[in-house]
This record gives structure tokens, sequence and C-alpha cells, in this order.
């Protein structure tokens, strides 16, 4: 048994706070327990002592004279009350406590047995509730004592004594040690349900944990292909799901991370093989002629340019990331930005009889990071030549409304599927699955720092719609 193991310490931990919630309970039950147990005892011994000291002041005057003080000598009295017949029916010790005997001569009898005078304070005429060893006895009693007056209606009446009703503290300690025993038996059966629910609970809390922490060492070891618990409960079940989408998406990012290696690699040997190429005639001197050599030399500019390009979109893309750009303030002419936009594919769409059109309803300026306007309509119009086939049509349009220019970019092409449309702007995310797939990642996140956005509409076989929207300030 691993006890580090989360299977086997969560049950302990469940079973330890039940163990010591019930310990703290149990302490606190026999303590008011044994108060009121206490209580009741003496509640009982006060009306045992009220009533027997009832009956003694009644039979009292006839051992009493009633005047003078003269002791009668009336022997039948007594024997309607003995101190052993009571002390059988309460089951309690009964004493009396006074100078003189209640019947003279005839204790025997009564059965009383007397106690020192200086026991209690008798002469108050008061109940007193107190502990005491009585003689002859090796434990403590609890006991009350309650006056005996020869006729409490006048007022001369006598207090002759008091009768003293007492019960051992043990008796009623045994009544604690009886709860004790129950609620021990009680408490070794709730730690055995306990323990039966810790072992249910923690079965059906941890298999989940233990099946995310094996998904976990898969996903480490690059398996992406993962079995999740489906049905865990709670927040167990939201951290599953949540798990699950983490591992689609780097498996998703994983794959996109190969699909760029792979289009970087292409980028970039295409370019460097004519680059190779051309140097190398020209060093060999397989070109002579002063035309074709200028010409290997234009080719090697332009390819050594879209190595820029590439280099300079992974760059820009490597400090979105991390919010490391700078975006200027400045006065743009829209129009004439979208002019030299436009410029830049009028060749590409006459070699490839591409229906290339501009639309301008408003030439507004805006204070804005021209350059970075620039790089946003022109990764959006590179990638509209990418999806539309020879012959297409792109169109590259201006306008200005409500505060906000428009810069829109339509083609026909084939169209973006709804599903896609949100991986779009992903990078390594290409539509036609050449190039990088970085131009409307770069385009997206630099709307966004500009203080615009890029809305899309498609419609599939069709053609896709761009707008760029940018505020005017």
């Amino acid at each position: 048994m691993n006890l580090g193991s989360l299977r086997v310490r969560l049950p302990l931990v469940f079973l330890a706070g039940i163990i010591l919630a019930g310990f703290v309970t149990t302490l606190i039950a026999i303590r008011l327990f044994g108060d009121i147990a206490r209580d009741q005892a003496l509640a009982k011994l006060s009306r045992e002592a009220h009533g027997i000291a009832y009956l003694y002041a009644a039979a009292v005057p006839e051992s009493y004279a009633s005047k003078g003080g003269k002791k009668s000598t009336d022997r039948r009295a007594p024997t309607k009350i003995t101190a052993l017949s009571l002390q059988r029916a309460t089951g309690d010790k009964i004493f009396f406590a006074g100078p003189n005997s209640l019947f003279p001569g005839q204790e025997p009898i009564a059965g009383l047995q007397r106690l020192p005078p200086k026991t209690i304070d008798w002469i108050s005429g008061k109940s007193l509730t107190f502990e005491f060893t009585p003689p002859g006895a090796h434990t403590k009693y609890y006991a009350v004592a309650n006056p005996i007056v020869t006729d409490p209606t006048k007022k001369d009446a006598q207090t002759i004594g008091a009768i003293i009703v007492a019960s051992k503290k043990v008796d009623v300690s045994h009544r604690v040690y009886s709860l004790v025993e129950r609620l021990a038996l009680a408490g070794v059966l709730g730690v055995l349900v306990a323990a039966l629910i810790a072992w249910y609970l923690s079965r059906r809390i941890v298999r989940p944990v233990l099946q995310l922490s094996d998904a976990a060492d898969a996903v480490a070891a690059g398996d992406y292909a993962i079995d999740v618990p489906a049905n865990a409960p709670g927040e167990l079940g939201h951290l599953s799901e949540r798990f699950r989408e983490m591992a689609a998406r780097l498996a998703e990012v994983e794959a996109m991370e190969r699909n760029f290696l792979m289009s970087v690699s292409h980028e970039l040997r295409t370019p460097l093989t004519a680059i190779r190429g051309h140097v190398s005639a020209l060093l060999e001197g397989v070109v002579i002629d002063p035309e074709l050599q200028a010409q290997s030399l234009e080719t090697v500019e332009a390819e050594a340019q879209r190595l820029e390009r590439l280099v300079g979109d992974i760059l820009d893309l490597a400090k979105l990331d991390t919010h490391r750009f700078t975006v200027t303030t400045e006065e743009v002419d829209m129009g004439q930005l979208l002019d030299e936009a436009y410029e830049r594919f009028r060749e590409e769409a006459r070699r490839r009889s591409i229906d290339y059109r501009q639309e301008v309803t408003a030439r507004p300026v805006i204070v804005s990071d021209g350059d970075r306007v620039l790089q946003v309509v022109g990764n959006l119009l590179s990638n509209a030549f990418h999806a539309t086939p020879d012959g297409g049509r792109i169109s590259l349009e201006l306008a200005q409304q409500n505060g906000t220019v428009h810069v829109a970019v339509e083609d026909n092409g084939p169209g973006i599927p709804f599903e896609m449309r949100e991986r779009l702007f992903r990078p390594f995310v290409s539509q036609t699955g050449g190039g990088t797939g970085l131009g409307l990642a770069i385009a997206k996140e630099l709307s966004a720092a500009l203080g615009g956005r890029i809305d899309l509409s498609s419609e599939v076989g069709k053609g896709t719609r761009f707008e760029l929207v940018l505020p005017v300030r």
C-alpha cells in the first residue's frame, strides 16, 4: 500500500476528520450529560427532601408539647414514619441534622441517622445543596438539606433541624459511563459506515484523477489520442473536458508546426534554389549576354525580397505574440495608401488574367501607423490572390462611414467553410494549403493593435470578403 497515493490518503484523511469530530463531540456530550445528570439528581433529591421534611414536620408536633416545649410521651406517632421505609422507597440515604432528637427516646423506630449539627447551617431554615462524605462512608454524596419547622403557619415557628437526602456521586457517574459505552459503540459503527463511504467516494473521485494523470503522462510523451473520464462529477468533469480540449489543441498546434516547418522549408528552398542557380550561372560565365545578366540579377533581387518578406513575417509574428512591436501615430492618406497597395499586385493580376479592380468612394485621412495599415492590406490582397484561380476576380474597396474607415478585399475564389473561419486567423493555418499561413494571423493581430478589426464573410463556391475596419482617430 502506497501511503503517498491519493487513493489511500483521501479516505484516511476523511476517516481522521470523522474520528476527530466524533472524539470532540463525545467529550462535549459527556460533559453536558454529566451536568444534566447532576442537575437531575439534585432536583430529585430536592423534591424528596422537601416531601420528607414535610412529613416529619407534620409528625413532630405529636412528639413535642404544644405549650411550654414539653416533650410528649406518645409513642404511637413516630411509628407512622420510619427512615428505613423512606430510604427503601427513594433509594437514597436520609439523615437528620439538629441539636435534639425528632422523637425523643424513639430513634431506633424512626431510623434516622444523625449528623453533627455543624455539618450544615440548619439554623438558617433554608434549603441547601452540597457535597459531603457521611460518617463511616468512603465516597462522596450529593445532598440536599431541607429544614423541619414545627408549624410554619405560626410566627413563633421553631426550626428544630433539617432533613438531608443524599445520593452517591458514583451512582450519577454510572449514568455517564453508560452513555460513554453507548457513544463508543455508536462511534465504532459510525467509523465503519464512514470507512465504507470514504472508500466509495475515494474510488469515485480518485479514479478520474488517476485517469487524468495517465492522460497527462501520455500527452507529455507526445500521444494526444488520450482517454479521459467522460462522466466525472462536478469540477472533475469540467477539468476533464478542458483537458480533452487542451490535448486536441496541442495536437492541432503540433500539426500546424509540422505544416509550418514544411511550408517554410519549401518557401525558403524555392528562392534559395533560384538565387543559387542564377549566381552560379553568372560566376561560371554561362550567361554572357548583358541583357540576360541583368535579368538574372533582377531575379536574384526579387527572390531575395521574397526571402526578406518571409523572415519579416516570422519576426512580426514573434513580436506580436510577445507584445514587443511598436505602433506609431501619423496622418495617413488612405487613398494614397490604397493606390500603393493596389499597384503592388497589378502585374500579378495582369499575368494571371485576373479582373483586378479598385473602387474608392472616399479618400479619408486617418491618424494611425501607415506602414502597419499597408502591411495588413497587403496581407489581405496576398491571401486573395492565393485563393483566386487564374481568370478570377478581385476587388479592392475603400469607404468611410460613421467615423470609421472600411477597406474591403473581395474575391470569387472557392470560399471558406464555416468551421474553417475561426481557425483561418491562427498561425500556420492556410486556406489553400500553400504559403506559411502567417499572413492572416499577422493581419488580425495588427488590426487589433491599431484599434480596429477584420470582418469576414464568405460563401462556399462564390467567394470571400475580408473587411478591415479602422477608426479615423
